[in-house]
């Protein structure tokens, strides 16, 4: 019998948010992957471990799972990674995959999914709470009501998009065009709030696009709503 291999989403940064399915998968396993050169350094290894202090006694799997835009070296390193827990799920073992967020929005652990699954190996997503409802929820806004749509966009590849639609959108993946984001954002004239590092010590919260750091983190989210 082959393991299986969970995706856990552990939330974006509130160890709080963690939802009991995760907690309680984290502790009935032995084997839990995390995604980066060394697993204790890693976001979802800090979160998580605040909740369930026991992870720590665990056997860490990092998984390499390289920042670029070069596709042929992406593949190479998740094919690399999925075959690295194909080694535990060979011997009947279910590997726990910690991941920020929900496993299912822009998550890096669905390139192996897919290696995974096309392999014959069964796997399972675990949803966790969203960067974007977290950081609504720490803005005390509502993301949409009655019939509003919602675009969730990643912003630093999709500018061309002018944010026109009917609806509210929420960009992620800004931080490294943000000046070029924030410009987007005030020709579009739309109520622009915004969470850097939702969750965690060092949390930012900010009521404008004027208000937003040209250099703000890696864990942006910017909410775009029809005044």
């Amino acid at each position: 019998m082959k393991g299986i291999a969970y995706g856990v989403g552990v939330g974006p940064g509130d160890p709080e948010y963690m939802t009991l399915k995760a907690v309680r998968l984290i502790r009935e396993n032995r084997v839990i992957a995390v995604p980066g050169q060394a697993a204790k350094e890693s976001a979802a290894y800090k979160i998580a471990v605040q909740a369930v202090p026991e992870l720590a006694e665990k056997e860490l799997v990092p998984v390499y799972m390289p920042m670029v835009k070069d596709r042929k070296l992406i593949d190479a390193e998740h094919r690399k990674g999925a075959e690295l827990l194909k080694t535990y799920l060979d011997r009947g073992e279910n590997v726990v995959f910690l991941t920020l967020g929900d496993p299912s929005i822009y998550c890096t652990f669905s390139y192996i999914q897919h290696y995974l699954e096309a392999d014959g190996y069964p796997v399972e997503l675990v949803s966790g709470i969203t960067s974007f409802c977290a950081a609504a929820a720490r803005l005390n806004l509502p993301l949409a009501e009655w019939d509003e749509p919602i675009h969730i966009v990643p912003a630093v590849h999709k500018t061309e998009d002018r944010l026109e639609q009917d609806g509210n959108y929420v960009l992620m993946k800004s931080a490294s065009h943000m000046k070029e984001v924030k410009a987007l954002l005030l020709s579009s004239g739309r109520k622009v709030s915004a969470v850097v590092n939702c969750g965690m010590e060092n949390e930012a919260v900010y009521h404008s696009a004027e208000e937003i750091p040209d250099d703000a983190g890696y864990f942006s989210l910017i909410i775009a709503k029809e005044k």
